[in-house]
């Protein structure tokens, strides 16, 4: 399903049949026929077609912004790990500090302030996303920073940004990368939700939540203008958390435990 999903994103430019933004409106409120298979919205523009692009937006966005949050995690949680003393304190205090910040309220509370766009949006979901990487990857930086081959490594002269970076990283990574697959539905739903809001990617970029929001309105009189958007929406989501839970067991069974403390 997953691999579905990036198809079509991919390849949205090959099977949308029509504009995404081309209004006609006297096109509009149309529901499924032959020439529209979902319809048209209240622009008149092809729901097929939206929803389609939308997979390449919500797609690439939520891709961007769990490989930014792992990233940085994955970075700041190892320095704490590794060095360990104030360094450590100061940073797992500062992660205290940001977890317990809702991090939905402060993602509106930045986009508020800075504005809503694709970019404000990005900024807003990484500014608390990497704090999770970074607890977990200090856990398992304290876990290796004992074994053999680091005591060896330090025995060589390596430096510890050396040994951060070639031995205690390549060694995490894995299940980090796990986390972030399961990581991906809930960046999507966290885009759409805030696009739904009005303060994510704004009209008439084809994306899931905007289409949500500009088709509320005819949610009793024209159901499909909304349905095929969440259908979408929940469908990928789903498929994320499922390809994330087969990850987990095929390639870490143990990060199930990990992940969950």
């Amino acid at each position: 399903m997953v691999l579905l999903i990036t198809v079509v994103a991919l390849a949205a430019p090959l099977l949308s049949p029509f504009d995404p933004t081309q209004v006609q409106v006297d096109e509009r409120l149309h529901g499924p026929c032959q020439d529209n298979l979902m319809g048209t919205d209240g622009y008149g523009r092809d729901i097929l077609s939206r929803i389609i692009y939308g997979a390449r937006f919500s797609l690439s966005l939520s891709l961007a912004v769990v490989a930014a949050n792992m990233v940085l995690g994955l970075l700041i949680g190892s320095t704490a790990g590794y060095l360990g003393g104030m360094v450590d304190e100061f940073i797992m205090r500062t992660v205290d500090l940001l977890m317990a910040f809702p991090g939905i309220i402060l993602a509106l509370c930045i986009v508020g302030v800075l504005g809503p766009s694709m970019h404000n949006l990005f900024i807003a979901l990484v500014a608390l996303g990497w704090v999770g990487y970074a607890r977990i990857a200090r856990g398992l930086v304290l876990s290796l920073k004992e074994q053999c081959f680091i005591d060896a490594a330090r025995g060589l002269g390596g430096s510890g940004w050396y040994i951060i970076v070639y031995h205690v990283i390549p060694n995490i990574v894995p299940s980090l990368i796990i986390l972030a697959a399961m990581h991906v539905g809930h960046a999507i739903l966290a885009i759409a939700s805030l696009s739904f809001l009005g303060l994510g990617v704004q009209p008439p970029t084809p994306e899931w939540g905007t289409m949500l929001n500009e088709g509320k309105q005819f949610i009793f009189t024209h159901p499909h203008v909304i349905f095929f958007p969440g259908v979408s929406v929940t469908v990928t989501v789903f498929a994320f958390n499922i390809l994330g839970d087969g990850l987990r067991d095929l390639l870490d069974p143990r990060a199930r435990d990990i992940i969950k403390t």
